[in-house]
């Protein structure tokens, strides 16, 4: 089972890292499948736009809900969340050999993960396929996290090198074993 867990320590630091891993990936031959998040500033200074690109080319969609700029809480939309699970875990469970992915990025595990719901499922499947499975974790639901992976995912440092590398490493080991 080659399961990863990265954090960053700033906001929005991961999604930028992430993002930067998955075009490498795809520039070098390989198709990653999962979500990248890209934010998106907000005129007047309100918290910024969510959005999340389904890897390898899209879509792109909306997940968070514009409340003011003075909302407080969560501003997930889960329905947009949802839809972009069902399309990776399309992704995930296709036989067509030239559309089966190399590995899986996962944005974050984050509430809904932590909860039961989300891309849990997704993860489960990927690692059952033996699919190489990386994914942005905060130190909110690091516990969550290690309990669902039951202690078996590996930290990763937080650069573009070092992701890069253990992918490296567990696609070989794929292609080895697979």
């Amino acid at each position: 089972m080659k399961i990863a867990y990265t954090m960053a320590p700033g906001r929005g630091d991961m999604d930028g890292l992430l993002i930067q891993v998955a075009n490498r990936l795809m520039s070098r031959g390989f198709r990653p499948a999962g979500t990248v998040q890209i934010n998106t500033d907000r005129p007047g200074g309100g918290p910024c736009d969510m959005d999340i690109k389904v890897l390898p080319l899209g879509p792109i969609l909306r997940i968070s809900q514009h409340r003011g700029a003075h909302a407080r809480g969560c501003r997930l939309d889960p329905n947009a969340l949802e839809t972009a699970v069902a399309q990776v875990s399309t992704d995930i469970a296709t036989e067509e050999l030239s559309h089966v992915p190399d590995c899986l990025i996962v944005n974050k595990f984050g509430k809904h993960e932590a909860e039961g719901r989300g891309f849990r499922p997704v993860i489960a499947d990927a690692l059952m396929r033996e699919i190489p499975v990386l994914v942005g974790v905060n130190s909110l639901n690091l516990e969550a996290f290690q309990t669902f992976s039951g202690g078996l995912a590996v930290e990763v440092p937080a650069t573009v090198a070092s992701m890069l590398e253990w992918f490296d490493h567990s696609l070989s080991c794929v292609e080895t074993t697979g």
